[in-house]
């Protein structure tokens, strides 16, 4: 069994807490959160799901379609460099309303837009992902360096690996035996078994559910390098024992949780959860990043803080600089950051520290299990970075949309709040037949409005004869409400 403590390595722990409606799936690296997935029962991820969809509206100038798997909202099929599996055999690649194709979910859906969509399947496992439509062909991870063992990876898996299937060697790949290469690959070709069968399924239809949360972070961090996986849900504790992949020579160890202290409290995670939502990180020599998403790109800027007047300032800002490189790469990973990421370091004077800030910065996001790239440097000074989208960022997965701001970050100034319901009371008095009005809104607000000594208040009824009132109510920063009546005139009603 392998030892969690190895002398010169860092000990790595997996930790699955479960509860009803929320699971959580979390990476720890000597105690130092790394990597950290929340997946509710109500928005559980689909990626890597295989589905039998009907085609429900086709565009044929963007090569796309949009095709119904059943999920609520239409997934986006683009079929201009794939051929889906259709059940019309004459329609030369291009899907026609009505149409059945099989295929599988390659990004979830975020916002108002649909999961992504592909006709390339792909089934990953702990060290293989198999690639059915990639007959012959295998790939290894650029990451398994060594010549030699990528020579012997290939010899093994010619032998083993069917004529009509493609697959690639994960990074966990590295120095695995023949038979368990064989074992792997048994695994995945019965579930491209299942494919066989769904031209016959009425869509849509769930052929293959691929991502439960507890069965892909034992796959996906299925390594030498993780000592420990621990979970607090006796059922999975089960479902993993049973997989064989624990508790033996050579494997990580699995342990149930069974104490009442909560599993993050308990490995000290709770309180480094909370800080991932964090807009700003300090960094150790007292600067700090301010991370922003936004829908266009992810921009993290870089100050240098409490660093700043302290000797030579060229230094200050490379030092602050190459500190803040590190640190970017964890919060890509621990946020789950994607797309587009644009990193606006301190401006250097000097080439040479720009150079050497890039590739502290490549270092850095090589530990990523996600495919990232540092892009470069623009003449702007900003740095580019792409890493793969595969998900939600935590932010979007656990937070939701402020109903004041409507997810801007900011709410209209007081001043412009205060001129907006002034003019739009003098709107309603000047032309229409309402002649009475009572504004509701928080004291600091309707006190603004009124203006000082309720000044307003007497010009309006002074220039529009109307009454207005002012009424308290628990709304929301810059928010009110104006009610409107109809009120018979006074000389009129006496008579």
């Amino acid at each position: 069994m392998m030892k969690l403590e190895r002398q010169g390595c860092r000990v790595k722990r997996v930790l699955m807490d479960i509860s009803a409606d929320l699971t959580r799936i979390a990476l720890a690296e000597d105690g130092v959160l790394t990597e950290l997935y929340y997946e509710s029962k109500r928005d559980e991820s689909l990626v890597g799901n295989i589905y039998a969809g009907r085609v429900a509206n086709v565009m044929p100038n963007l090569q796309a379609a949009f095709v119904d798997i059943g999920t609520g909202k239409n997934g986006y099929y683009y079929y201009g460099n794939a051929r889906a599996v259709s059940d019309r055999e004459k329609n030369e690649g291009k899907p026609k309303v009505g149409d059945t194709l099989l295929l599988q979910v390659e990004k979830d859906a975020v916002g108002s837009k649909g999961a992504v969509l592909t006709a390339n399947f792909s089934f990953p496992g702990k060290f293989l992902v198999l690639l059915p439509r990639d007959a012959g062909e295998i790939g290894v991870s650029r990451k398994i360096a060594d010549p030699a063992e990528r020579s012997r990876i290939r010899a093994i898996l010619k032998e083993l690996l069917p004529a009509d299937q493609g697959v690639i060697v994960r990074t966990n790949g590295a120095d695995k035996s023949k038979e368990e290469y064989e074992k792997e690959i048994a695994i995945l070709l019965e579930k491209a078994e299942k494919l066989k069968t769904g031209a016959f399924q009425k869509p849509p239809a769930l052929l293959l559910r691929e991502n439960h949360p507890v069965a892909r972070a034992a796959r996906d961090f299925y390594a030498a390098d993780v000592a420990e996986y621990v979970v607090n849900d006796a059922a999975s504790y089960e479902a993993l024992l049973e997989t064989g992949d624990f508790n033996g020579e050579n494997q990580p160890m699995l342990r149930l949780h069974g104490e009442k202290i909560p599993l993050f409290e308990t490995y000290f995670l709770e309180s480094q959860s909370a800080k991932a939502l964090e807009q700003h990180v300090w960094l150790k020599s007292g600067g700090f990043l301010v991370i922003e998403e936004t829908e266009a790109c992810v921009v993290i800027d870089v100050n240098s803080g409490k660093m700043a007047g302290k000797g030579d300032l060229q230094k200050t800002i490379l030092k602050t600089n190459l500190e803040a490189a590190e640190e970017a790469a964890k919060q890509m990973r621990l946020r789950n950051l994607s797309g587009i990421i644009i990193i606006d370091f301190i401006d250097m004077a000097e080439e040479a520290a720009q150079k050497e800030v890039t590739k502290r910065l490549e270092a850095a996001v090589k530990k990523d299990r996600i495919k990232t790239v540092v892009v470069g440097m623009t003449e702007l000074g900003l740095m580019q970075v792409t890493r793969k989208k595969t998900r939600p960022s935590l932010k979007r997965q656990m937070t939701t949309k402020c109903r004041a701001c409507e997810g801007t970050g900011r709410l209209p100034s007081i001043d412009w709040t205060v001129t907006k319901m002034r003019r739009e009371a003098e709107s309603i008095l000047a032309h229409t037949i309402y002649n009475k009005l009572t504004i509701r809104a928080d004291r600091r607000l309707f006190s603004a409005f009124a203006g000082a000594e309720e000044n307003y208040l007497k010009h309006l009824a002074e220039t529009f004869g109307g009454e207005v009132l002012l009424e308290e109510a628990e709304l929301g920063f810059g928010q009110y409400e104006i009610r409107k009546e109809k009120q018979q005139d006074k000389a009129f009603a006496e008579k």
